[in-house]
């Protein structure tokens, strides 16, 4: 048998992680996804971070439905959450760059927002697209603010987060949901209407 080349034998890998769904077929209304509302201000540290990744924080196209993403699929989520939570060692911007807020990729420590560049960044490499990994601002129940990534499925809204390495549907979580990435422009964001019912419900749960 003759030997895949690489552009083949990634193809092949990304076909094994998602399963085709038509982007006309609307996404069915459900708590178990984020519903998203108008265009919000962009943190100040993605905004910095955008200036010098400009790649990073285009636009895409409009209405691309979430993908439905295969048992092997969600192996690769979970082993790059797992893998960056353990290799990455915690530390803030304050102690790494001297600055209060600054999006970075992480060389061996960083903070929340480090984690999150680095996990979508690799999860990208693996085929994951762009408008299906969201970074998102919470809050957590001490009120402090944080980040973690969305990934959109089919079958919900999960969450990647360097505070656990269990990735967990966000109504699992207990956090405040707050704004994420535009699914179809990276540079822009927008607000979480339902954020706070489920953060009642989680911490009551």
């Amino acid at each position: 048998m003759a030997r895949m080349t690489g552009a083949k034998a990634l193809m092949v890998a990304v076909a094994a992680m998602f399963v085709s769904t038509s982007a006309a077929t609307p996404a069915p209304a459900s708590a178990l996804s984020m519903r998203t509302g108008s265009i919000t201000s962009q943190p100040i540290g993605h905004y910095e971070f955008c200036r010098t990744h400009r790649d990073e924080c285009q636009a895409g196209p409009r209405g691309v439905q979430p993908a439905k993403v295969t048992e092997f699929g969600w192996s690769v989520v979970r082993e790059i959450n797992a893998s960056v939570n353990r290799e990455i060692t915690p530390m803030t911007d304050k102690e790494l760059f001297g600055k209060d807020e600054f999006w970075a990729y992480p060389e061996g420590a960083g903070d929340c927002e480090d984690y999150v560049l680095l996990k979508r960044r690799m999860l990208m490499e693996r085929g994951f697209a762009a408008a299906d990994l969201l970074i998102t601002v919470v809050r957590k129940p001490d009120g402090e603010g944080h980040a973690v990534l969305t990934v959109r499925s089919t079958d919900g809204d999960f969450i990647l987060d360097n505070l656990n390495s269990d990735v967990k549907l966000w109504t699992k979580t207990p956090y405040r949901y707050l704004k994420r990435q535009s699914s179809f422009h990276a540079g822009r964001w927008v607000s979480i209407e339902n954020g706070d019912a489920v953060m009642v419900s989680s911490v009551g749960n």
